[in-house]
């Protein structure tokens, strides 16, 4: 899967349960210990906001979960050459918008799950994408971001177990949660 279908795919399944999300639920805690219900939406608010700074074009954080917001993002990655440009990956290494695309569609997608925990929505993600991103980051990312404290210690899942659970561990999630 391309980046940009990658992150469109995400961060639209992303906005969707954040629209869910009730001025009650705010509050809760999610498993993100450092951050409830509230911090955690702020938070992805950022991915589009990071894209659109990696390309030069200013986004305001106000639109997140407006599908206009993702729609305006993609829009600019799919500009000729956009997936070129060399940006600040948040681990602190340059790297290519198109890695920094599927980057922030691993987030989203981790944090779609948090999000899901927190207000006891759906959990299951989706399969194609949670295949996508287990190809493109297993085993080395999660590696990346514990080193820059991005991410938790991974917690152990059975070997046989399914691709949402895989990447959830090595992401340091319990998926039984």
């Amino acid at each position: 899967m391309d980046p940009v279908s990658l992150y469109e795919r995400t961060a639209s399944n992303a906005a969707v349960i954040a629209r869910r999300v009730g001025a009650d639920q705010r509050g809760l805690p999610t498993p993100c210990s450092e951050w409830d219900v509230s911090a955690l939406l702020e938070h992805m608010s950022g991915g589009a906001v990071y894209l659109m700074e990696a390309l030069g074009v200013a986004q305001d954080r106000a639109l997140w979960p407006d599908p206009a917001a993702v729609t305006e993002c993609v829009e600019a990655l799919r500009r000729p050459g956009a997936l070129d440009r060399m940006c600040m990956s948040p681990a602190g290494f340059e790297w290519s918008v198109a890695e920094a695309a599927a980057g922030t569609a691993m987030d989203q997608l981790i944090h779609t799950w948090d999000l899901a925990v927190a207000i006891d929505g759906d959990r299951h993600l989706d399969a194609e994408v949670v295949e996508a991103v287990v190809a493109m980051f297993l085993p080395h990312m999660p590696e990346i971001g514990r080193q820059a404290g991005l991410v938790g210690p991974a917690v152990q899942v059975p070997v046989e177990a399914a691709a949402q659970d895989r990447l959830l561990g090595a992401m340091g999630r319990n998926p039984e949660r």
